[in-house]
């Protein structure tokens, strides 16, 4: 653990400016609505701003979420992985969001970026840097897949050679819904306690990561944001959104961490697809189009496999 100096306001400035940008990228595509801004505060202490655009000719949602919130005693999902914190005052602050796309070929993709210190008061906080972001396609396009990782191979590049794989298997291994033996999508980057670096190296890294959102997924939207699609292709979406539901509510830390800690809950469920479908003891043929999508729910080193077979 790294003792050095920390600027949290340096954090901070980073990430409102980053969900002004997120929030314009994605406006873009939509000429003909807007993202809805809620300020909020919590009484435990901090707050955040929320930005929503619902019900878009191509974001049929889209949540970015800024929140910077203090406590005075380490909520549960933290002490159980660091007991060594448990009672100490925290500070958390990050950007998270989760983009659902009306046309199901267009991928759904998440992306979070944070900062934590505990005993910010000592004269030896506790402090890490985690985010990541991952991606979520409905009807897989080989072509897309290949893009994403290599942005997110991009964003790892200036760190060392063995950085992306690394978060690129831990995003594989955390993204995982173990009562379906799936993966949520064909995944992307993660990476959580960071702090090995050093503050200035780990938070280089971070802004990294949050600055290649945009180019990772804003090229896939405009590939496919055009394409025709039926209520078949519609359907299958509202089923597989049903699995995102599934990991966000039951194994996402983000959630769990900001429901125990007294978060706001209309911001940490955000998240959520704003139509979804749950169907009893279903599953596509294997022949379909739909079938095909099982064949991308594994961990697969993307950037080899791909590589000479995308078009």
């Amino acid at each position: 653990m790294s003792h050095e100096a920390i600027s949290v306001d340096a954090v901070h400035e980073y990430l409102l400016g980053l969900q002004d940008r997120i929030c314009a990228g994605l406006a873009a595509q939509e000429p003909e609505a807007d993202f809805m801004t809620d300020e909020w505060r919590r009484e435990e202490g901090g707050g955040g701003r929320s930005r929503v655009l619902e019900d878009g000719r191509v974001l049929e949602k889209a949540g970015v979420n800024f929140s910077h919130v203090t406590g005075d005693a380490m909520p549960a999902p933290a002490t159980r992985r660091r007991p060594e914190l448990a009672g100490q005052g925290f500070r958390a602050m990050g950007v998270s969001l989760v983009i659902h796309p009306r046309n199901p070929l267009v991928p759904t993709s998440h992306a979070n970026v944070r900062f934590f210190v505990a005993g910010e008061e000592s004269a030896s906080p506790v402090w890490w840097f985690g985010g990541g972001f991952d991606l979520t396609p409905f009807y897989p396009f080989d072509e897309d897949v290949l893009h994403w990782h290599r942005t997110a191979r991009a964003a790892c590049e200036p760190f060392g050679g063995e950085v992306y794989p690394r978060f690129k298997h831990w995003c594989d291994e955390y993204f995982y819904l173990p009562h379906r033996e799936e993966t949520r999508g064909v995944g992307g980057l993660f990476f959580d306690d960071l702090n090995e670096w050093g503050f200035e190296r780990s938070f280089a890294f971070m802004r990294s990561v949050g600055d290649h959102y945009l180019p990772a997924y804003i090229p896939i939207v405009e590939r496919r944001r055009e394409l025709p699609w039926s209520e078949r292709e519609r359907d299958f979406q509202l089923y597989r959104r049903g699995r995102y539901a599934e990991f966000n509510l039951a194994y996402d830390r983000g959630t769990q961490f900001g429901l125990q800690s007294g978060g706001r809950t209309e911001s940490i469920l955000m998240s959520l697809p704003p139509r979804v479908c749950w169907r009893y003891n279903w599953s596509p043929a294997a022949d379909s189009p739909e079938g095909r999508l099982a064949d991308y729910l594994r961990p697969r080193e993307w950037l080899e496999e791909l590589a000479d077979t995308a078009t």
